[in-house]
């Protein structure tokens, strides 16, 4: 049986469609069972119960570790009789650098070294920017035509949750992966203002973005999931990838078997979102 912890959110949703397409046996935890829309023959249970008896792999995300506690995770899981965790983690951590260069990078690394210190199996999957990081923009988009933010030349890869699901999956059945960090990109590196462009062209309406001073954009981004020190690492990371296109990473392709999507393809697939 394989437990996927975030298993309605943006990437742990594709990594129970992948396994339940493979015919495994799969456990969906999340908040709120009742209101989960799962494929046909997928389990759900609450989050907080973690009921792991007879689960031989888990899906950690690592935003459920850090509110449930990655210390009662990890030792209901061993105790339970897993054997392998597939942790979503970030290309932020670097491996030959102690301490991180980043509190992203730092946190995840922090949850990685846990994990390996189970004993356990473990692959840690390290995408790079979520192309879902772009429905920050949909208030702004429904509202004109104009998206403001930082640094409209800052250049990334991203990559879509699909792809990640389809790598977190295959490491959680196959056992290639055991014990790698396979960093993941999506196809093509775009800049703010490329993407911007992007959504306004499968969309059909002429969508631009306007630059605004750091100081505004911190402003913007304090608060919910980012403090100030991970915003000021964010920013600190995109004036860095002004006019710098990303690398992409071969990742996704190699582990799959096909290419990655690009970023239509992604607003393709939440067009509704921004309409």
């Amino acid at each position: 049986m394989f437990v996927v912890t975030g298993a309605t959110g943006n990437v742990g949703s594709h990594v129970v469609k992948q396994l339940a397409d493979a015919g495994a046996e799969v456990l969906a935890l999340t908040r709120d069972p009742e209101a989960a829309r799962l494929p046909e023959g997928v389990r759900a249970a609450r989050t907080d119960e973690l009921p792991l008896d007879g689960a031989t792999a888990l899906f950690l995300n690592p935003a459920v570790a850090w509110q449930t506690g990655s210390e009662k995770i990890l030792e209901r899981a061993k105790a339970s009789g897993v054997r392998r965790i597939v942790m979503l983690s970030s290309s932020s951590v670097l491996d030959d650098v102690d301490p991180q260069r980043n509190p992203i990078g730092a946190r995840h690394r922090a949850l990685e070294d846990e994990v390996e210190a189970t004993g356990l199996e473990w692959t840690f999957v390290r995408p790079g920017g979520f192309a879902a990081n772009a429905l920050q923009w949909v208030d702004q988009i429904k509202a004109g035509d104009v998206v403001y933010g930082p640094y409209a030349g800052a250049q990334m890869a991203l990559i879509h949750e699909a792809d990640m699901g389809a790598v977190a999956a295959r490491a959680l059945l196959a056992d290639d992966l055991v014990g790698q960090t396979p960093e993941l990109t999506g196809p093509e590196s775009l800049s703010f203002a490329d993407q911007v462009r992007t959504i306004g062209e499968v969309i059909g309406r002429p969508l631009r973005y306007e630059e605004i001073p750091h100081e505004a954009a911190r402003e913007r981004m304090v608060g919910g999931f980012l403090t100030p020190d991970m915003a000021d690492s964010l920013l600190r990371v995109f004036a860095e990838l002004v006019d710098r296109p990303q690398a992409v990473s071969p990742e996704v392709e190699r582990i799959t078997g096909r290419p990655g999507r690009t970023f239509a393809q992604w607003v393709e697939d939440r067009v509704a979102a921004f309409r």
